[in-house]
């Protein structure tokens, strides 16, 4: 049989492995692609691109209702046409799949489909095909996790189901506690199903900066969302939950939304000698993998578990293996958003991750608003604006919105914190107003304790 020789091998079509495969090419490399589902991987297929047309699907009764309380008097919203929304959606991602494989293609990338498997240190095959590469990518995500809890497999569903479901369920029961389940926790709830969201900590969104958790739950919980917190369920039944206590939750879809772990099935990474740990493949600062001239990026490597961050990977690595660019991949801060009612931006540490610094005073300055949109129809809804400071030398340390465009304002403030801005340089910055975003550069008042 023979072997295809090449530059650089991708295994895995998600945003990282594009992303990587193109510059790559670009640079003058001799580059094959394998993926066995579709172009685009998680995000966008069953991840951040279809969840953020939820999001939007889902703000249009909000802002019908908004409409009505500002003068609107012949605003309807009718029903919502769920299969007609999935239908635009799925028309939506294949042409975004369209647009991956003529980038790719005219970067000069080959594609092959199917799943690729080492064979050897620097030998794959995909079906019948054997290539040989210089440089060898993996980037092959992550897949949701099912726990072990009787009837999960059989009437549970995972986060890509979602996207999928013949029909709006009445009555959903999310099980997990991080952004995925707070998100279509709020997805839902906008579209009229009756949710209800168990977590077996006292507090979802862990990790994050504990103001951002609660003043979250708070808003979660006017817009009529049950949170149970410190629970989780013992068994699925076809209608119904089970909890520890023996309460039935009824349900009509059940939502697993607990994590995921790193995709390496299929892969057969023991004979390249790749190592893994916890079930994610052990990478360095270069993202090199314990195989000469293998690399991981992304979820694989189960490293900071967003988009952008695979595609700033690849794209570093690609530059590094064909251009000679010895810039490492070392933000400062990496900023996250949760798409949630409302919305979340972050980036930076928390107030308890900055607590932990040695010899660092850590002061806060935060304002707890009544946002504008809302304040005038006399809404209960409040925004959160936090910033963490370094006391030294003032070196913003974290930035927190809760609040309407907060995953739009973040971004400004992550290059913020990229640049290593100071409590001084925010004071001294004239404001936007009226704006959620003016309240960043007016928090010089009173620090919170």
């Amino acid at each position: 049989m023979s072997i295809r020789e090449v530059d650089f091998f991708v295994i895995g079509g998600g945003s990282g492995g594009v992303r990587a495969a193109r510059i790559a090419a670009e640079l003058g490399a001799d580059v094959v692609l394998a993926e066995y589902a579709h172009l685009g991987g998680t995000c966008v297929n069953v991840g951040c691109v279809p969840k953020k047309l939820m999001v939007y699907a889902a703000q249009g009764a909000q802002e019908i209702d908004y409409a009505r309380a500002y003068g609107w008097q012949q605003v309807s919203a009718g029903d919502f046409e769920w299969r007609d929304f999935i239908a635009r959606k799925d028309a939506y991602l294949q042409r975004l799949r369209t647009s991956y494989q003529k980038t790719l293609e005219n970067a000069g990338v080959e594609i092959v489909t199917g799943q690729a498997s080492f064979t050897g240190t620097k030998t794959l095959a995909v079906g019948d095909q054997i290539f040989r590469a210089e440089h060898i990518l993996i980037a092959t995500g992550s897949t949701p996790f099912i726990p072990d809890v009787s009837g999960a497999s059989a009437f549970g569903c995972v986060s890509s189901d979602m996207f999928a479901l013949p029909q709006l369920p009445r009555e959903l029961v999310i099980v997990g506690g991080g952004y995925i389940a707070v998100e279509f926790a709020c997805i839902f709830r906008s579209f009229g199903v009756d949710v209800t969201l168990l977590y077996r900590g006292d507090l979802f969104l862990r990790g994050f900066d504990d103001d951002i958790r609660i003043h979250l739950a708070k808003e979660m919980r006017e817009q009529g969302i049950d949170i149970y917190f410190n629970t989780t369920p013992t068994a699925i039944y076809p209608g119904a939950v089970e909890l520890g206590d023996g309460k039935k939750i009824p349900s009509d879809c059940v939502l697993f939304a607990v994590g995921r772990v790193p995709l390496i099935a299929g892969l057969k990474l023991e004979k390249a000698g790749i190592i893994c740990k916890d079930g994610a493949i052990e990478v360095d600062d270069l993202a090199a993998t314990s195989a000469p001239g293998v690399y991981a990026i992304g979820d694989v490597t189960n490293y900071m578990n967003l988009t952008p961050v695979a595609i700033e990977q690849g794209q570093a690595l690609a530059k590094r293996l064909f251009s000679g660019s010895t810039r490492p991949f070392k933000p400062e801060a990496i900023a996250s958003a949760v798409f949630t009612n409302p919305p979340v931006g972050t980036v930076g540490l928390s107030e308890q991750q900055a607590q932990k610094l040695d010899n660092v005073p850590v002061k806060v300055y935060k304002s707890i608003i009544k946002p504008m949109k809302t304040g005038f129809i006399e809404k209960e809804t409040r925004a959160l604006v936090k910033l963490v400071v370094n006391g030294a030398n003032e070196r913003i340390l974290g930035v927190h919105v809760v609040g309407p465009d907060a995953p739009e304002i973040i971004q400004l403030a992550a290059t913020a914190i990229q640049l290593e801005a100071r409590k001084p340089d925010f004071d001294d910055t004239v404001a936007v107003h009226p704006t959620l975003a003016e309240e960043l550069v007016t928090l010089d008042e009173v620090p919170s304790a």
